[in-house]
């Protein structure tokens, strides 16, 4: 038995009265994340009964580790001073995290009957924008005043870290202006004498709290951090995000590309019925529908075409096929280079160019295989015809995918919804109407 089922096993022990203080006690030391899977498997009534033998503190590490939908059933399950205690032992952001996903009803009175302090700094982090640094932020860091000694930045430290997460010492002035930040690991070599504003780092890498996650994240990754300070308008200290954090938000964030690539969402998987996901889809499904009819409008009207050469029928869904998965190929990249910041609108050429330039070579190949095919099977004049056909069609695709997502990121609707099946239609239509107005006037013309 592995450490998830006596941890499973011991909880439903729990459950039924059992007072094992070994089952007590692998409950108490296990990983809040393990507690949080466990728990995932239970009635709700169940989940209610451990979560109340656990203490505030260790519930407010569990806690977070539920998934959104089982959160708020559980939370929903708890009496409202009990949810308060449990939040006032949480960090601000966790705390906010969970406010936000109440009734506001419900969540005027949690926050009413939490500690002052901490209820609002869990208020003044759901004022800022969903999706923004200050969502993310925590209201606590260790920071030192720039006239503080080595030693003195040292006990500071000392004091505050058993609440804080100091990974680094930041240096601020009398105004709470950030001036400066100082490692750890320099700070212990350093003299305990020296000021700390002699050791200090000058140029701090910060972000505001309307920045964007995504754009937190990249930050992030581009410089390495383990964590980042956030500085207001007037450049003071008001919070700190840790890479953990930031790890968080880029799965969700690409999560979140993914499911919208399909025309779906995450509550899709938690807590949407089977009539919820298909109202859901169902506007990205008939839009496809519509699009695809484009495609028989498009075929009809290129009938003579098709009875004069009847074997074209057998290559366009091969050239359909073919340009389609190019186009979609091409989207996908442009959104996740978008996403991670690889791709810049204001140069929105490099892109497009090398687009080009490799839909040429898979154009190419393509073209040449399909053409040798249909010399084989019919004329070089078809065999020219199919060839020339599938080389544009892959082209004009795979620039349509790379310059559709820039386009829509311009406009300012979320490029990821470009790249679903709305987008797999369109390349559909786009291959369909190449070949046959290609076909048509190659032939006419070697006829």
């Amino acid at each position: 038995m592995n450490d998830s089922d006596r941890l499973l096993e011991a909880t439903r022990n729990l459950v039924e009265g059992a007072t094992d203080p070994r089952d007590e006690e692998l409950l108490e030391e296990a990983h809040p994340a393990d507690v949080a899977a466990v728990l995932r498997q239970l009635a709700l009534g169940d989940q209610v009964k451990i979560f109340r033998t656990l203490s505030p503190e260790r519930a407010a590490a569990v806690l977070p580790q539920l998934d959104d939908h089982a959160l708020l059933e559980l939370v929903r399950a708890l009496d409202e001073v009990e949810v308060s205690r449990i939040l006032d032992e949480m960090p601000p952001e966790h705390a906010a995290d969970v406010v936000e996903e109440l009734p506001s009803e419900q969540a005027e009175k949690i926050l009413d009957l939490m500690e002052e302090e901490k209820s609002e700094d869990v208020q003044e982090i759901l004022e800022y924008p969903e999706q923004s640094a200050g969502r993310l932020m925590s209201p606590e860091f260790v920071a030192v005043n720039e006239r503080a000694t080595i030693e003195q930045a040292i006990e500071h430290v000392r004091k505050s870290v058993s609440d804080e997460r100091a990974f680094e010492v930041y240096v601020i002035d009398d105004h709470r202006h950030l001036v400066g930040v100082v490692p750890l690991r320099r700070l212990l070599i350093a003299n305990p004498d020296t000021p700390i504003f002699a050791v200090r780092e000058e140029n701090v890498v910060s972000v505001t709290p309307e920045m964007d996650q995504e754009d937190v994240a990249r930050i992030v990754a581009k410089y390495d951090l383990v964590a980042v300070p956030v500085v207001d308008q007037r450049h003071r200290l008001v919070g700190t995000i840790t890479v953990d954090d930031v790890i968080d938000i880029v799965g969700e964030e690409a999560s979140e590309d993914i499911f919208r690539m399909a025309g779906s969402d995450a509550a899709e998987l938690e807590r949407r019925s089977p009539r919820q996901i298909a109202l859901m889809r169902l506007p990205w499904v008939l839009a496809t529908l519509l699009i695809e009819l484009c495609a028989g409008v498009v075929i009809h009207l290129f009938d003579q075409t098709l009875s004069k050469v009847i074997l074209l029928a057998s290559f366009m869904p091969v050239i359909q096929a073919i340009s389609g998965n190019t186009g979609l190929q091409s989207v996908t990249m442009v959104v996740r280079g978008l996403a991670t910041g690889q791709v810049q609108l204001s140069r929105w050429w490099e892109p497009l160019r090398r687009q080009i330039q490799t839909s040429s070579i898979l154009g190419s190949v393509c073209g040449l295989t399909v053409g040798l095919i249909g010399i084989l099977w019919h004329s070089p004049a078809f065999g020219l015809v199919v060839a020339v056909s599938m080389f544009v069609s892959v082209n004009l695709s795979g620039a349509a995918g790379t310059t559709i997502p820039m386009l829509s990121k311009r406009l300012g609707f979320d490029p990821a919804l470009t790249a679903g099946p709305f987008e797999t239609a369109f390349q559909d239509v786009l291959g369909v109407t190449i070949f046959l107005s290609l076909a048509t006037a190659l032939l006419h013309w070697l006829t």
